[in-house]
């Protein structure tokens, strides 16, 4: 068994937590209600599988800004020994073209209603991993998420932030099928407070129904009728055989070395391989000094040379000109990085040879390790909620093209080019764990200086999530971080680069989390340090970088779950004492305090 070699003890950025460990399991995602549904479920035996779907389902609850049931899902699990891919996201419905939005007065896809809704393919998701992994039962492992729909959850304060926003959006548009956005998410004229107490019983019975039929009532019984008569009622294009047309695929994943290690993504329609492509540039560079214009030039130009073929070519794998295998080929690395030089380059598209979301990583102690991401794509996504279900649904079909020479041109049938990838890693084929960071177009450049950090850098699990980001945004133009070092992007900027400091608040550079298995099984873990509000200071709704802006709102408190982790001991009291508005107010049946977005078990506390 591989292992990391990293100082648990090095901290070298401002951070808010260290690296958790723990013996028997491990939940990480952005939300401590949801790390907790987690936890529960690995405590009644199931195991990271059953986490992963008891997580998923509860964050469409208690995260409903950043995703829902009618999202799309992707999942890496680790498994028997094997790495396995399950590619849930739909297909533009069958009726759909570019011709049939022409009728409907649409020059392009709009973001909004309708038009951008594909097949979602997240209960789908829930129901395949649960039947062919898990131990538990699927209405077993979604408990949580039904009794928090039901019962009610209080509603933290970035997600009541994100909420407002969303009305905001909602409100801003003409028709009246949005009203049942409204109906279901603002009932009382408004959206949640933060900390209020807030139950969703229509969304409460769909969980109960998706588990119980395993997702058959979804996609060929009540609920996708309910979807049928809607789309029919406000003249649009999703339809029953469409969802009753949809099973999730399992997929190889796909691979680059990189420095002794092998980093693993889902393959397209996924935008994934452009992080491979960007590791398989630097893989033949010496990649400089942390912290150094050298290291962060030259992943800033193996990231816009790799994205510039991403943009290009990624689209439904069945429908891509060029082999996934050419572009993630030695040769053709070695074309792109040839054009690496000391100066910043405005990237063009290579030729190469013929041949916002939720992230959430488990792992348990059978070995078992699962990589998962979902997504609504936009916050709440299209705005269009089916009456008495609430279901909200996605609006990933906003990312095809109305270019019609284009790779990713929207046709019916087709999938989009997806944002949402989940990482893995591992060493000699032993499994190192999961890894994600979410936030629309940042997600493989984070996932490119997540490995960075954490292969050439030796950093801990915590400390790479914790180092300053950049964001390339096309051309020269590159947003880094308020606390990226003055003295670097001075340099950078010498080099060619247009820097651009974002706002302290801006918390756009992603969010994720990491699960590292060591040799004797001990798990280690972190998570983002980016959770603050974003406030906009006039700048509402303004886009930074093109989607990533607007993709994923900035989210909640990211959290870990660890199950008999090795924790500090220390009082209560102490714990108030040190920041008591950080205290979530929840103690689960389980006798746990979450603190600091970490899971402690009460018997590691002194009750003081």
């Amino acid at each position: 068994m591989s292992s990391m070699n990293y100082d648990p003890l090095h901290y070298p950025y401002p951070s808010r937590r260290h690296t958790v460990f723990s013996r028997k399991g491990m939940v990480a995602t952005s939300q401590p209600l949801a790390a907790q549904a987690g936890l529960d479920v690995l405590r009644k035996g199931g195991n990271a599988i059953d986490a992963a779907v008891a997580t998923a389902s509860c964050l469409t609850v208690v995260e409903p800004t950043s995703n829902g049931i009618g999202a799309d899902a992707f999942a890496l699990v680790w498994t028997g020994g094997k790495l396995r891919g399950l590619n849930s996201s739909g297909p533009a419905p069958g009726g759909i073209s570019l011709r049939a939005l022409a009728g409907a007065g649409h020059k392009t896809i709009p973001p909004f209603g309708v038009a951008p809704v594909t097949v979602p393919g997240a209960p789908a998701c829930w129901a395949e991993l649960s039947r062919r992994f898990g131990k538990l039962s699927l209405p077993e492992t979604m408990r949580s998420a039904m009794e928090y729909a039901d019962s009610g959850f209080p509603v933290s304060p970035v997600v009541a932030n994100r909420w407002q926003a969303a009305f905001e959006v909602y409100r801003a548009q003409d028709g009246k099928e949005f009203q049942h956005w409204f109906e279901a998410f603002a009932p009382y004229g408004r959206t949640p407070l933060a900390g209020e107490l807030w139950r969703m019983p229509d969304q409460a019975a769909t969980l109960a129904s998706i588990a119980e039929t395993e997702a058959e009532s979804f996609y060929r019984g009540e609920i996708s009728e309910k979807i049928d008569s809607f789309f029919r009622r406000y003249s649009g294009y999703l339809s029953a055989d469409d969802l009753a047309g949809f099973k999730p695929e399992w997929v190889e994943p796909v691979k680059v070395g990189y420095r002794g290690y092998e980093v693993w993504e889902i393959p397209p329609n996924g935008q994934g391989i452009v992080a491979l492509m960007a590791l398989n540039i630097l893989n033949g560079l010496e990649i400089g000094a942390r912290d150094s214009a050298k290291a962060y030039h030259r992943q800033i130009e193996a990231i816009k040379l790799a994205f510039s073929d991403g943009l290009k070519y990624i689209c439904d794998i069945r429908k891509m000109k060029v082999a996934v295998s050419d572009l993630l080929s030695e040769g053709y690395a070695a074309q792109r990085r040839s054009l690496i030089t000391e100066s910043a380059v405005d990237p063009l598209p290579g030729d190469p040879p013929r041949g916002g979301t939720v992230y959430l990583a488990t792992a348990d102690s059978e070995g078992n390790m699962v990589s998962y991401i979902q997504s609504n794509y936009l916050g709440f996504g299209s705005g269009m909620v089916i009456p008495g279900t609430g279901v909200a649904l996605h609006n990933r079909g906003y990312c095809f093209s109305s270019d019609p020479e284009h790779d990713n041109c929207l046709e019916p049938g087709k999938k989009p080019y997806h944002t949402i990838i989940p990482g893995f890693l591992t060493k000699g084929g032993d499994p190192i764990g999961p890894f994600g960071v979410m936030g629309g177009f940042i997600q493989p450049q984070g996932h490119v200086m997540v490995m960075v950090n954490t292969v050439d850098f030796q950093l801990n699990p915590q400390a790479a999530l914790d180092a300053p980001r950049f964001r390339w945004t096309g051309g020269l133009n590159v947003d880094v971080e308020d606390s990226f070092p003055r003295h670097i992007a001075a340099e950078l900027s010498r080099m060619g680069h247009h820097i651009t400091y974002a706002a302290p608040d801006d918390f756009d550079f992603g969010r994720g989390q990491i699960i590292w298995r060591g040799k004797d099984g001990v798990l280690a873990a972190g998570s983002e340090p980016r959770v603050m509000v974003r406030r906009r200071h006039g700048r509402q709704g303004q886009a930074r970088g093109g989607c990533a802006a607007h993709d994923t709102p900035p989210r909640i408190t990211l959290n870990l779950a660890a199950w008999y982790g090795v924790l500090p001991r220390c009082s209560f009291r102490d714990l108030r004492a040190f920041r008591p508005s950080l205290v979530q107010n929840h103690i689960s049946s389980q006798k746990a305090l979450f603190f600091y977005g970490t899971y402690f078990p009460l018997d590691s506390i002194i009750k003081s």
